[in-house]
């Protein structure tokens, strides 16, 4: 996923002349002037992907269980000043198989990123459109571009390991679902903590108040800590979600990882009583996998395993997940730089999404290039 910079840094480079002086006639040199470059004010990068997906809804490669999408982004940075900058985020695309879109229209093209960043002292502010990534209310990065909001934040770094945010949202560009960000109903904010420290403890705290989902409207607190260990690290989470009606819900996990003959492994267990936790986009619960959001999908326990590694410059990431309520998920990621600027990812996903029916079986091949 491409992410804009909040500040860009502008390094200034100095050249230097000398050399030994002769007991010759004087020399006067013309002063060097060296002209600021157009555009040294001004970074811009981008990248072109093309995403196949296919299921054995039909057949697998049928145009009818399958979808290929091609888009182009293109990442704007200006700097009015060190402090001030606007920052742009525009995605063109289109559907090439005419029987099942990837997106919600055929093709399209809007400004996924389109906002202003201002830094004094230790606070900076982002007005407008912007990627948004917290552990339950945040952008899905699935498909051609990462899901996106228009809001108002707040992220002040002024004491030393500990980063404050407040955000908030007015509308939402879920994934996949064109060109339109959508208003949402009421007051939909984000106020959390992040202590990061590896001497002493990783760990945050998060209040979201969430109206938009009407009669499902709640407030929750997020919690979790890590630590590295040496050997191995440990982390824990609670989700505790507040409905404005019905049952609400409270949500335990535990995370336990290692590092073993260049694997990393780690094995998660969660439970959620009463009734699914709540998120917005994307949720962070240790459980969920790659179509199986855990706060979601399931009411009760679900446990996870995963190992990940690198070899001959191919990463890897295999993982299964068992859902109480909600089925059973295997997936297989993997993942191939063929230069710094051109990757290959393709994803394996066996999901079956709950316990009475069959397994869904889909294949995703990923072609990046970035520029």
């Amino acid at each position: 996923m491409t992410k804009l910079s909040l500040v860009a840094i502008l390094a200034v480079s100095a050249a230097f002349a000398g050399g030994d002086i002769a007991p010759v006639e004087p020399v006067v040199e013309a002063p060097v002037v060296e002209a600021a470059a157009c555009n040294s004010n001004t970074t811009i990068n981008g990248k072109a992907v093309a995403y196949y997906y296919t299921d054995d809804s039909v057949d697998f490669f049928d145009n009818q269980s399958s979808s290929l999408g091609l888009a182009a982004t293109l990442d704007v940075t200006h700097n009015f000043t060190e402090n001030i900058a606007a920052n742009f985020s525009a995605v063109g695309y289109t559907n090439a198989i005419s029987d099942n879109y990837m997106d919600a229209q055929k093709s399209g093209a809007y400004f996924n990123v389109a906002n202003i960043t201002a830094t004094f002292g230790g606070t900076t502010a982002v007005l407008g459109r912007q990627l948004i990534s917290s552990p339950m209310f945040g952008g899905y990065d699935w498909l051609l571009a990462p899901g996106a909001f228009e809001a108002y934040t707040l992220v002040n770094n002024s004491i030393s390991n500990l980063t404050l945010v407040g955000t908030y949202v007015a509308k939402w560009r879920p994934n996949n679902t064109g060109t339109t960000f959508i208003t949402l109903d009421g007051d939909n904010y984000a106020l959390g903590a992040v202590y990061a420290n590896e001497a002493v403890v990783n760990a945050s705290l998060w209040y979201y108040n969430i109206d938009a989902y009407g009669a499902n409207k709640y407030t929750q607190v997020y919690v979790d800590a890590s630590k590295d260990l040496g050997m191995f690290n440990v982390a824990a989470q609670y989700v505790a979600t507040d409905y404005a009606a019905g049952l609400d819900s409270d949500t335990y996990g535990i995370k336990v990882g290692a590092s073993v003959a260049g694997f990393d492994l780690y094995a998660a267990y969660n439970d959620t009583t009463d009734r699914a936790a709540g998120f917005v986009g994307n949720n962070g619960l240790y459980t969920a996998q790659w179509n199986s959001a855990a706060s979601l999908d399931d009411v009760g326990s679900s446990w996870k395993v995963d190992a990940s590694t690198e070899f001959a410059g191919i990463s890897a990431e295999i993982s299964y997940a068992d859902y109480e309520t909600a089925g059973e998920e295997f997936d297989l990621i993997l993942g191939y730089g063929l230069t710094k600027c051109v990757s290959l990812d393709a994803i394996y996903a066996n999901t079956k999404y709950t316990e009475a029916e069959d397994a869904t079986q889909q294949l995703e091949f990923v072609a990046t290039y970035k520029f």
